[in-house]
């Protein structure tokens, strides 16, 4: 009786002992389980996200997508190049909940392969996660604000369920609206009305 052959083990995925680029971040590819993001150059990894917290960028993206302008694309968990570092040196790297963006940039990532660039997104959207709190409400908060990303909404689906919004304002990074609970209603960047309680099926 001859013995088969044993499967050879899938090839670890390895973070890199330097602080990587946005090139060399991008090269890496994705992860098993969880997904990464790049701070600094440094490779941060994350579990992945709850089913609750996944119905919720998905049903948020359900109410946006008759309302969006012609122009305008939502996309889910996808990375974006936040632009804080020189090409070269070491990088930043988010992958927020939900995007909006122009479409030919969702042309170009799809042609291109690549990840978006901040100058691309219109709002950049963030769910709340026990673990994630101050990294959202702050850390992020802060660079999508350098990165010139013009509104950023925070999501908090801790009861009762409410959206931060914030838009730049000059220099000053973000101005932050106080939170909406119920229905949140804009006409900037666009006229969008979203139930904040229908994310909660």
């Amino acid at each position: 009786m001859t013995a088969l052959p044993q499967p050879r083990p899938a090839p670890r995925w390895e973070i890199p002992d330097h602080l990587l680029t946005i090139e060399e971040y991008a090269a890496l590819g994705e992860t098993d389980t969880g997904f990464t993001e790049l701070v600094e150059g440094r490779v941060v990894m994350s579990p992945s996200p709850s089913r609750k917290h996944n119905k919720a960028a998905w049903l948020l993206g359900k109410q946006l997508e008759s309302q969006l302008p012609p122009e305008l694309d939502f996309t889910p968990d996808l990375d974006v190049d936040l632009g804080l570092a020189p090409r070269g040196e070491p990088g930043f790297s988010r992958r927020p909940d939900l995007l909006i963006t122009y479409r030919e940039a969702s042309a170009r990532v799809d042609d291109e392969g690549d990840m978006y660039r901040a100058d691309e997104v219109v709002v950049v959207v963030e769910i709340v996660s026990p673990g994630s709190k101050r990294t959202d409400y702050q850390v992020k908060h802060d660079e999508y604000a350098d990165a010139g990303i013009p509104h950023y909404w925070i999501i908090d689906t801790s009861d009762p369920i409410s959206l931060v919004a914030c838009h730049q304002a000059d220099e000053f990074g973000y101005l932050d609206a106080s939170a909406v609970t119920g229905t949140f209603t804009t006409d900037v960047p666009f006229p969008v009305k979203i139930d904040l309680n229908a994310l909660l099926d």
